[in-house]
């Protein structure tokens, strides 16, 4: 059985107070929790400090970001060994939001992966399709594609330490939700194409997750589907009551 995973990505949102309340919240209501996995993606500058408000927990943390160099002359960037030194285990890689308005190709995407891995962190790469692209029939060929380029070159032992969560961009904090069957039919696509790709052990083996407007009231659904192993949540997250409950469901 593949353990599930519930991350939160806090965007760019709260400012260091928030996110200590946040933090040491979620720490004392997830304290029991011991069945799934649980991680934190604050603001690059708050990441020491959460990382130090849930040691001692299950809580993980991760960034919401990284560059694919170890260091070098760029101006407002991140490197992975960077946010290793800070207590991070995690890193969200290849978000809608990275590559629409931040214009980052899969090619680049594939070149963080390599770095986050060489690095010991355990990425969580995003795919998804647009809504013209979901409208014309596409929406398939959009993810697959993603899924190929940005996994290109890896051998399956790499693979076993990546994690893929489906965000169709449609309904990222748009209120809208792909439903159940939608997700888990491309949860199982995916699944499939990694079959193909890595062999079908870390196949079945890969935990996939679903990200778009997960709030308490469906994520119940969302995680009785058979290829859903969880959920990368945003606007919800912010909220310890909203994201215990979203993590418990």
């Amino acid at each position: 059985m593949r353990r599930l995973l519930m991350a939160g990505n806090w965007k760019m949102h709260l400012d260091l107070r928030g996110a200590l309340q946040l933090a040491t919240g979620l720490k004392r209501a997830l304290a029991e929790l011991a069945d799934r996995d649980v991680v934190l993606f604050p603001p690059f500058p708050f990441l020491a400090d959460v990382c130090d408000v849930v040691e001692g927990s299950s809580i993980e943390v991760g960034a919401q970001n990284v560059h694919p160099e170890a260091q070098g002359a760029f101006t407002g960037e991140v490197s992975a060994p960077m946010l290793t030194s800070v207590g991070c285990r995690w890193v969200i890689v290849g978000h809608s939001e990275r590559r629409d308005l931040f214009a980052e190709k899969d090619a680049f995407l594939n070149q963080k992966l390599r770095a986050a891995l060489g690095a010991g962190l355990l990425p969580i790469l995003c795919v998804g399709e647009h809504l013209d692209e979901r409208e014309a029939g596409k929406a398939r060929a959009v993810v697959e594609g993603q899924v190929r380029a940005c996994l290109s070159g890896f051998r399956a032992e790499e693979m076993e330490r990546i994690t893929i969560a489906y965000e169709p961009v449609w309904a990222i904090g748009t209120g809208k939700t792909a439903t159940p069957q939608q997700a888990n039919e491309m949860h199982g696509v995916i699944r499939a194409l990694l079959g193909e790709l890595f062999g079908a052990s870390v196949a079945h083996a890969t935990r996939l997750l679903y990200g778009g407007s997960v709030k308490p009231g469906n994520a119940k659904a969302l995680m009785a589907e058979s290829d859903i192993d969880g959920a990368l949540v945003g606007g919800a997250s912010l909220k310890v009551e909203d994201f215990v409950a979203i993590v418990r469901a």
